[in-house]
C-alpha cells in the first residue's frame, strides 16, 4: 500500500497536467500574456523618455572573475 502511495504521489500532478492539456486547456497561458505585455509596455515607455545618445565612445569594463583569470594566462607561453 505504501509503495503505490509513494507511486501515485509524483504522477498525480503530471496526469491533471496532462488531462488539462488534452482537454486544450493551458495552465498559466494567462499569466505568461499578461506578464509579456507587462514587459513590452515597460520597455516601449522606457524608450520614448530616453533621449537620443550622443556619439562616442563605447563603454568599457575591467575583466572581472573567469575573463580576468583568462587574461592573466593569455600571455603565458605552453609548457615545455
Amino acid at each position: 500500500m505504501i509503495a503505490v502511495a509513494a507511486f501515485l504521489l509524483p504522477v498525480v500532478p503530471l496526469l491533471a497536467l496532462l488531462a488539462f492539456l488534452l482537454f486544450g486547456r493551458y495552465p498559466g497561458c494567462e499569466a505568461i500574456v499578461r506578464l509579456s505585455e507587462r514587459i513590452a509596455a515597460r520597455r516601449d515607455h522606457g524608450r520614448a523618455a530616453l533621449a537620443p545618445r550622443q556619439p562616442g565612445w563605447p563603454p568599457t569594463r575591467a575583466a572581472s572573475g573567469g575573463l580576468l583569470l583568462a587574461f592573466a594566462l593569455s600571455g603565458r607561453a605552453p609548457p615545455a
